[in-house]
């Protein structure tokens, strides 16, 4: 996989892009565990995509709500049994 990011937002902590194999956009957020740091890669919709790139409100938003794992549903790579927590 490999995830293209086209826009950080570094006060809130997230980023948008696009997983350049499968062309699925995402919403990521850093996270560390007692061995790295990592990021989540949260799966959008296009109509998603397009929204939280205009729409800062609305992405920090689902920032949020990832961090407190409430789409993981959507995560792209399920993480292991040392999951991270956010940063």
């Amino acid at each position: 996989m490999k995830f293209v990011a086209s826009f950080f937002d570094r006060d809130d902590r997230y980023s948008l892009g696009v997983e350049e194999q499968s062309s699925t956009a995402y919403l990521s957020i850093p996270v560390s565990n007692s061995a790295a740091d990592y990021e989540e890669y949260y799966a959008l919709s296009d109509h998603e995509y397009a929204a939280y790139a205009t729409d800062r409100e609305k992405a920090r938003a689902f920032a949020e709500q990832c961090r407190r794992h409430e789409h993981d549903d959507r995560l792209i790579q399920k993480p292991g049994w040392s999951r991270g927590t956010p940063r």
